[in-house]
């Protein structure tokens, strides 16, 4: 999939889903999405979110299936019942995120050149069960 194949997205787009609607292919790569506020139950499927600024999104409940979150700042985001479905957390920064109850299924979370930061977030027990953790991740400190 190229970047020329996807359409672009905005902030516009991400707050206009409703709830339970379905976005496919969208690229929202680099993009200011500081304090967004997503529908719950929105799916996104094989969207681009790297380099993208989440920093105190709220995004409960989202579906993320397939999607590039490399390099994603999600700091102090509200994540709460996410589920990642093998996407590519390569670089993204989760610190002091709110991931209780997330999933995360068959996910890419670093190795020596883009590690994923997980310190601080607040995670259930065995929430990364599923995942392939990768040398490199900083995982959450009790």
């Amino acid at each position: 999939m190229s970047t020329a194949e996807e359409p672009t997205g905005g902030r516009q787009e991400l707050v206009a889903a409703t709830y339970g609607q379905q976005l496919r292919r969208i690229s929202f790569a680099g993009a200011d999405l500081t304090s967004v506020r997503a529908a719950k139950h929105l799916g996104l499927d094989r969207c681009s979110f790297a380099g993208a600024d989440l920093r105190h999104a709220t995004l409960e409940q989202v579906f993320f299936k397939m999607c590039d979150l490399r390099g994603a700042d999600l700091r102090a985001a509200s994540l709460r019942g996410v589920r990642f479905a093998a996407c590519d957390l390569r670089g993204a920064d989760l610190r002091g995120a709110d991931l209780h109850g997330a999933s995360f299924g068959r996910v890419n979370t670093g190795d020596d050149t883009g590690r994923t930061l997980l310190t601080g977030a607040r995670l259930d027990p065995g929430a990364l069960d599923d995942a392939t953790v990768e040398p490199g991740t900083a995982l959450p400190s009790d």
